[in-house]
C-alpha cells in the first residue's frame, strides 16, 4: 500500500508569495497605462456622486449667455464691434469686479470698432482670450501687449474629458497666464489676496490661504500625462449648478436688479450649439451624462470657481497620494485578497466576501476623496480580486488531497453531510483527534414507523427488512432534502438534527431551522401516505409515523470509540423530542402521521402552521411540565 505523504506546512508563505506576484501584475499593467481609463472613470464617478445638489449657485460668478436666439435675433456671428461694445457698457454700468469675453476678437468686426476700443481701453478689469501656441489666435489689437490677455486653452484628456484647470503656460520665453486665472486675480485683489510662491516649496504656488501644488505626469490615475504649464486637478465645484446665468436678452433690456452683476465676475459667452464651443466634463459619463458637454465658458467658470474657494480657505485641492502609499495600498488589498482566498472555500461565501471587498475599497476610496485625497481604487480592487482568484485555486489544488485524506477517514464512521461539515470546518473542528464538542441551539426532531410491531409478525424476515428500509429511506431522503442531519436509526425510527454541525449565529438561523423541520415533518406525513398507497397495491401491510420535534441547546460532538466515532446531540432538548415523539395520548386524527412539537418550537414558527394545543404533560423521566402542541396543517404562507 502506497503510503500516504502529509503536508504540515503553513500556507501562509505560498500566500504572501501569490499577493507579491498579483501585486506585481497590476503594477505593470498599471505602470503601462491599461488602467488608465478606468480610474479616470473612477474619478469622474467620485465627482458626479460628491455634487451636492442642494448647494446655492456661488453668488460671485455670473455668466452672460450669448444662445443660439441671441444669434439669429441680432442676425450676425461673430457680433459686430458696435453690438459687442453696447454688451460691455451695459455691464459696466452696473459696476462688475471683473468682465471675460470668452470670444476670439483678433479681427475688427464693424462697424463699431473705435467704440469698442475705446471700451476695452478705458476699463482695466475687461479681460479677452487668445489661443496660445504657434498655431494659435491672437487678443483683441487694442489690448495687445496688455495684463488684461489670458489664454483660454483648456486640457483635454484622451475620450474628450476636461479634468485639469491650466494656471500658466510658457513657449519658452514668456509665461502666459489663463483667461481664468486673470479674472480670479482680479477678484481676489480686492480682498487683498496676490498669487505668491509658497514658503516651504517656491515652485509651488500660494493663492490666498491655500498652496495649490502642480499636477506632475503621474498623478492619481494618469500615466505619463502632458503636464506642461502649471496645471491643477479640477473638482468643478461640488455643485451641479453653480453659477448664476443671466440671458444675454434680459440684460440688454436691463429686465434685472442691479445686484446681479455688482462686485461680481462677469463671463460673457456663447453657448449656441452652432458655434462649436463645447466640452465633456465628468458629468457626460454614464446613461444620463451620455454626450452631455458644456459649452468653454462654463468651464472657465468652474476653474474661477474652484480657484475663489481655494484662495478663501473655502475647500481645499484635490491631491494624488504620494507613490509610496498608493504601492501600500495596493498591496494591503493584494494581501487581504489573499487572506479571503484562505479562508473561504465556498463559492458563495467566497463570493460574498469578494463583494463586500470591493465595496470596501469604494466606500474607503470615496471617503478620502471627499475628504480631498485622491487614492486609487481599480488598482486596488484588481490585486484584491487577482489574489484572491490565485490563492483560491492554489488552495484548491493543495487541498483537494487533504480532503480525500479526511473525507476517507470519517465517511466511514459518521455520515457524508458531519463529514462534510468537518471538511469546512476541520480548523477549528478537532479537538485531541476528534471533533470538538460544542453547546449549540437546534431543533431535534424522532420519528417512529407506527404498526411495526404488528407487521413483524405478519411478514417473513426478508420482507419485513424491505419494508422498513424503504420507509427509513424514505423518510431519510425527506430530511436530508430539508436541510435536516440525519444522526441515527434506532430499529424502526430515526432520529435528525436541524442545526448542526453548522453553529448557528443568530435567531432568524434558529428560527429557520426549527420552521424547517416542521415542514420536513409535513412532508414526511406526504410521503408516509405515499408509501402506504404502495404498499396497499403491493399487498404489504400500511403504516404510520409518529414525529416528535422539539428546539432548544444540545451538546453536539463525537462519541464513540476510535475504531467507531459517532458524531451526535445529546441533552434535554433530545430527550424531551424523543417523548414527544412516544407521547400517545395525541390522536393523529384518522391520518397516517402525526407530529407534537413543544412550546420552544412554536415560538419559532411565526404563526406558519395550524396547531392545536394539547396540554401540559409530564413526559416520561421528566420533572417539569412541556406544553404539547400537535400540528394538524399549514397555512397558506407555508405551501405542502
Amino acid at each position: 500500500m502506497k503510503p500516504v505523504r502529509h503536508t504540515t506546512r503553513s500556507p501562509v508563505f505560498a500566500t504572501m508569495a501569490l499577493c507579491i506576484l498579483s501585486f506585481a501584475v497590476v503594477m505593470a499593467l498599471r505602470s503601462g497605462g491599461r488602467l488608465e481609463y478606468l480610474e479616470l472613470a473612477a474619478y469622474d464617478w467620485f465627482i458626479k456622486t460628491s455634487i451636492s445638489d442642494a448647494s446655492p449657485a456661488d453668488p460671485r460668478i455670473v455668466i452672460v449667455e450669448i444662445t443660439e436666439q441671441d444669434i439669429q435675433r441680432m442676425g450676425t456671428w461673430p457680433l459686430t464691434d458696435d453690438i459687442t461694445a453696447t454688451i460691455l457698457t451695459k455691464i459696466f454700468a452696473y459696476h462688475p469686479q471683473a468682465v471675460g469675453m470668452d470670444f476670439y476678437r483678433d479681427l475688427p468686426v464693424p462697424p463699431g470698432t473705435a467704440h469698442l476700443n475705446q471700451v476695452l481701453t478705458t476699463n482695466p478689469n475687461i479681460f479677452a482670450v487668445m489661443k496660445f501656441g504657434r498655431d494659435g489666435v491672437g487678443p483683441p489689437p487694442a489690448l495687445a501687449d496688455t495684463p488684461q490677455v489670458g489664454f483660454n486653452d483648456v486640457v483635454v484628456d484622451p475620450g474628450g474629458i476636461v479634468r485639469r484647470g491650466l494656471l500658466y503656460l510658457d513657449d519658452g520665453e514668456t509665461v502666459f497666464t489663463s483667461f481664468a486665472f486673470l479674472l480670479a486675480q482680479c477678484y481676489l485683489q480686492a480682498e487683498g489676496i496676490y498669487p505668491a510662491p509658497d514658503q516651504e516649496n517656491p515652485r509651488h504656488l500660494k493663492l490666498g490661504v491655500t498652496t495649490i501644488p502642480p499636477f506632475e505626469a503621474n498623478d492619481g490615475g494618469y500615466v505619463r500625462a502632458d503636464a506642461n504649464g502649471y496645471q491643477f486637478m479640477l473638482d468643478f465645484g461640488r455643485q451641479r449648478e453653480p453659477f448664476i446665468v443671466l440671458p444675454l436678452g434680459e440684460l440688454l433690456t436691463g429686465k434685472m436688479p442691479p445686484e446681479t452683476i455688482e462686485n461680481r465676475i462677469v463671463l460673457i459667452g456663447v453657448t449656441a450649439q452652432s458655434v462649436k464651443d463645447l466640452f465633456y466634463t465628468p458629468y457626460s459619463r454614464g446613461i444620463m451624462g451620455a454626450n452631455q458637454a458644456i459649452p468653454g465658458v462654463y468651464v472657465h467658470a468652474h476653474i474661477i470657481n474652484q480657484l475663489l474657494h481655494l484662495a478663501l480657505g473655502e475647500s481645499r485641492p484635490v491631491q494624488a497620494a504620494d507613490r509610496e502609499y498608493e504601492w501600500f495600498w495596493i498591496m494591503l488589498w493584494s494581501i487581504i485578497g489573499g487572506t479571503l482566498g484562505i479562508r473561504l472555500r465556498s463559492s458563495w461565501m467566497f463570493s460574498l466576501g469578494s463583494m463586500i471587498g470591493l465595496a470596501a475599497i469604494w466606500l474607503a476610496t470615496y471617503t478620502m476623496f471627499l475628504h480631498d485625497l485622491w487614492y486609487p481604487s481599480v488598482p486596488p480592487a484588481l490585486a484584491f480580486l487577482l489574489s484572491a482568484a490565485l490563492v483560491t485555486a492554489a488552495m484548491v489544488r493543495r487541498e483537494k488531497e487533504q480532503r480525500e485524506v479526511l473525507m476517507n477517514l470519517f465517511a466511514k464512521h459518521v455520515s457524508s453531510e458531519v463529514a462534510t461539515a468537518i471538511w469546512q470546518q476541520r480548523e477549528q473542528f478537532f479537538d485531541g483527534g476528534r471533533p470538538r464538542a460544542q453547546r449549540v441551539a437546534a431543533t431535534v426532531l424522532f420519528a417512529d414507523l407506527r404498526g411495526y410491531t404488528s407487521t413483524a409478525e405478519k411478514l417473513n424476515p426478508s420482507a419485513l427488512i424491505d419494508w422498513l428500509n424503504s420507509f427509513l429511506e424514505t423518510m431519510a431522503d425527506v430530511i436530508i432534502a430539508h436541510g435536516g442531519v440525519v444522526d441515527d436509526y434506532a430499529g424502526d425510527g430515526i432520529k435528525a438534527n436541524f442545526g448542526i454541525p453548522l453553529p448557528r449565529e443568530t435567531d432568524a438561523e434558529i428560527r429557520r431551522d426549527a420552521q424547517q423541520a416542521v415542514i420536513c415533518a409535513m412532508r414526511m406525513g406526504d410521503a408516509m401516505e405515499e408509501l402506504n398507497r404502495s404498499w396497499e397495491a403491493r399487498g404489504l401491510p400500511s403504516g404510520g409515523v409518529r414525529i416528535g420535534i422539539y428546539s432548544g441547546g444540545v451538546i453536539a460532538g463525537a462519541i464513540g470509540s476510535e475504531r467507531r466515532l459517532k458524531y451526535t446531540t445529546v441533552g434535554d432538548t433530545v430527550n424531551i423530542a424523543a417523548r414527544l415523539e412516544s407521547f400517545d395520548k395525541a390522536a393523529a386524527a384518522g391520518s397516517c402521521w402525526r407530529v407534537l412539537i413543544g412550546d420552544n418550537t412554536r415560538q419559532y414558527l411565526d404563526n406558519r402552521f395550524q396547531v392545536q394545543r394539547v396540554g401540559e404533560e409530564h413526559l416520561k423521566g421528566k420533572s417539569r411540565a412541556v406544553t404539547i402542541y400537535q400540528v394538524t396543517s399549514t397555512t397558506d404562507t407555508v405551501t405542502r
